[in-house]
């Protein structure tokens, strides 16, 4: 699979925009005008269809975070909010001919150092910078190694999980294209009319439904899965829960 396409060069500047840049600013675009749209001339007894959808939205973002968290991390829904819906759009954007940017390892190396750096930041803010320094050395001393290993690990893990799993659908649905059309040929390639020949016929149907796995289940799946892990390693410092 070959990486994002370079699709131009700011000048002067030499800086080089992808696939990737410009696909996350059309999603973030995206995103903005459905809030905008979904807060506009709002009720405080709904009357819309739209306004009873952006508040079950809501209802239904703060008590995954409360479930999950805490009620006390509730300050974190806006984000993990804006986590869920930049990846499940930013995936789901395959459907209209664009690469998805959560095929790109920077996309969710950069939502998982972000994680990364909440994790650590709650820990200091909770337990101190003595108590996070300790932590590394618990249960007892010698695993200070393997602590820092473990801690270094999560954000990858979580980086290449949701990149892999994205990128291997990309993958996957290309090489059955291709084989498709292949049997095509090799089944209706004798036809002596050329337009009838060049039919893929059996390109029709079952990638549709395949695309329905890799491109909307899984894409709903990762979005869940990068969210809730994030949602759980920053509250899983507190020693209150």
């Amino acid at each position: 699979m070959e990486g994002p396409k370079i699709l131009f060069t700011i000048p002067y500047l030499n800086i080089n925009v992808t696939e990737t840049v410009v696909d996350t600013w059309l999603v973030m675009a995206v995103i903005t005008l459905i809030c905008i749209w979904l807060t506009r001339n709002l009720k405080v007894v709904p009357t819309t269809r739209r306004q009873i959808v952006a508040e079950k939205l809501v209802e239904m973002a703060n008590n995954l975070v409360n479930n999950t968290m805490g009620e006390r991390y509730k300050f974190l829904t806006p984000y993990i909010a804006a986590l869920f819906a930049s990846s499940i759009i930013g995936s789901l954007s395959s459907l209209v001919g664009l690469r998805p940017f959560t095929a790109d390892l920077s996309t969710t190396l950069s939502w998982a150092l972000l994680a990364f750096i909440m994790i650590q930041g709650n820990n200091i803010r909770l337990n101190g910078i003595g108590g996070w320094l300790k932590g590394f050395m618990e249960p007892v001393p010698f695993l200070l190694p393997l602590n820092i290993v473990s801690e270094i690990a999560s954000p990858i893990s979580m980086s290449f999980r949701h990149f892999g799993n994205i990128a291997a659908g990309m993958v996957i649905t290309s090489l059955l294209y291709s084989a498709l059309a292949a049997l095509s040929r090799f089944v209706i390639g004798w036809i002596p009319n050329e337009f009838v020949a060049s039919i893929p016929i059996f390109q029709l149907g079952l990638p549709a439904i395949l695309s329905i796995y890799f491109d909307v289940f899984t894409s709903f799946l990762q979005a869940y899965i990068i969210s809730m892990l994030t949602m759980v390693f920053v509250s899983g410092v507190d020693p209150r829960n």
